[in-house]
């Protein structure tokens, strides 16, 4: 043997063998997103101060800094929008060529993908959720959604067969802080390809995505007034609400909220779709594949941190594979990983804010008071920021409070059921209506489910998949009105009689 080769068997009986595998941090750089230090009202095509004077600051979840002051718009400036609405779609946006507008809606998207990093960035810091969760997900499907309404555009008349559809005026839109540019790819492109202008207020917490989006309508040369973008908390969205020269109201919430503006809007002719709060049920089946069905569980909860209306927060195992499946879902979730929500290892990011973080830790503690058992895998949270682990529920009452309301955090609740009819009636056992899940091998079970759940949307061997030519909505407190498909196009026509 020579010198050399003596020197490598040496080597390779010497040589340490890991005990564990790390993952080296990958952040993404938070300079591809220019921020500036203060915004102020999108109306009529330009950014105008507010007539109210006020401002707020928006902050980084995971880290508590500040990013950026905004403009806290009052009722002059709500009026103001509305104006440049109305005026927009009367001197010319309601009477142009379809496939003009189509050709707006087309750059809009073309845009957005130009610019996905940027957005991706944005939607991390502003929000919390995970890169990889922005990057592959949000912004790709927002992109995706004008393209899916620039195409109906011009082929209204299709949508609608033996009717005359007409756009209906100026649409005021209310988006959530869960997916900030997403909700407003799902409010604006239809409202567009319909011929109606919009004026829009994004959340509070997360405006950021929506003002960046102005400077895409600018590359786009939309005509001034179009679209008008309007930031400010709860006041804004009341004033946006009773403005007499709103058409439409689109409102994506929570349930609370949504029946105040229903309350408002009662007996004043103007059009209305919410979507709400939800408590899916997702369900396991004895013959469901189970390692996917783990997987399908953790994209069902910890997805975006638990910030997903449609989250399967209420997990339905069959009674005979429980034990297996807690066990692989405990299991996997020791290898989730909490952190800074631009590394892209990163598996569950920041809290959205301090007053979402105190609900999700009051709920849990109602969990633990009410008999519950509570299961978190090991893990360090870092020193700043809104953090919470991903926790897991056994021993679950229907009546406890954590099955019956909404959490909208990384909270899972187990139950079991024996037959499918007990499924269906734990799994209808809810004022919500959003969404379900149904993991079995057997075609005619999925088809028998999807029938008797009160669910808008039922996935099947999946969670948390969305297209932008499938509908999405719900029934009781979810709400009502579908986004999406052509469904979503019917709220903002007027059909008349061909």
């Amino acid at each position: 043997m020579t010198k050399e080769k003596r020197e490598l068997a040496h080597r390779a009986v010497t040589a340490a063998i890991p005990t564990a595998w790390d993952y080296a941090p990958a952040p993404e750089a938070r300079d591809i997103a220019k921020i500036q230090e203060r915004y102020g009202l999108f109306i009529g095509g330009k950014f105008v101060e507010p007539k109210s004077g006020e401002r707020y600051t928006t902050i980084d979840p995971a880290r508590e800094e500040p990013l950026a002051e905004v403009a806290q718009a009052g009722k002059a400036d709500v009026d103001r929008a509305v104006r440049a609405a109305r005026k927009a779609f009367a001197n010319g946006w309601s009477t142009l060529r379809p496939n003009e507008r189509a050709k707006y809606l087309f750059r809009i998207a073309r845009l957005l993908q130009e610019r996905s990093r940027e957005f991706a960035v944005l939607e991390s810091i502003n929000g919390g959720k995970p890169i990889r969760e922005s990057r592959d997900v949000d912004v790709p499907l927002a992109a995706a959604h004008f393209f899916y309404y620039a195409g109906w555009a011009d082929k209204l008349e299709y949508a609608f067969p033996n009717r005359k559809p007409r756009p209906i005026g100026v649409a005021g839109q209310i988006i959530p802080w869960n997916f900030p540019l997403l909700m407003l790819a799902w409010k604006i492109a239809p409202a567009l390809a319909a011929g109606n202008t919009v004026v829009l207020k994004p959340a509070e917490t997360t405006p950021l995505s929506a003002l960046l989006f102005c400077d895409v309508l600018r590359q786009a040369d939309l005509p001034p007034g179009v679209v008008n973008i309007i930031t400010g908390d709860g006041r804004t969205g009341a004033e946006l609400v009773s403005h007499p020269d709103v058409n439409k109201i689109a409102f994506t919430g929570s349930t609370e909220v949504g029946k105040a503006i229903q309350k408002t809007l009662a007996g004043t002719g103007k059009r209305l779709t919410l979507e709400l709060g939800g408590k899916a049920a997702n369900i396991i089946f004895d013959d469901a594949p189970l390692d996917q069905a783990v997987e399908g569980i953790v994209n069902g909860i910890y997805f975006n941190q638990g910030h997903v209306c449609c989250a399967g927060s209420r997990l339905l195992v069959e009674e005979s594979i429980y034990e297996t499946v807690v066990a692989k879902l405990k299991r996997r979730m020791s290898t989730l990983r909490v952190g800074d929500p631009l590394d892209k290892n990163t598996d569950v990011g920041a809290i959205n804010s301090k007053q979402q973080l105190d609900k999700i830790g009051s709920l849990v503690q109602a969990g633990i008071d009410e008999g519950a058992e509570i299961y978190q895998p090991p893990c360090k949270l870092p020193e700043r920021g809104y953090w919470f682990v991903p926790t897991v529920f056994t021993n679950v009452a229907q009546s406890y409070r954590i099955a019956q309301e909404e959490i909208f955090g990384p909270v899972l609740s187990v139950l079991t059921f024996r037959t499918p009819d007990e499924a269906i009636e734990k799994a209808n056992n809810t004022p919500y209506g959003l969404s379900a899940g149904v993991w079995t091998e057997k075609g005619s079970r999925i088809l028998a489910m999807a029938q008797k759940l009160r669910a808008g949307v039922v996935w099947a061997n999946t969670y948390n998949r969305f297209d932008p030519a499938s509908p999405f909505g719900g029934y009781k407190e979810s709400g009502f009105g579908r986004e999406g498909g052509r469904h979503g196009l019917e709220p903002y026509v007027v059909l008349d009689d061909a």
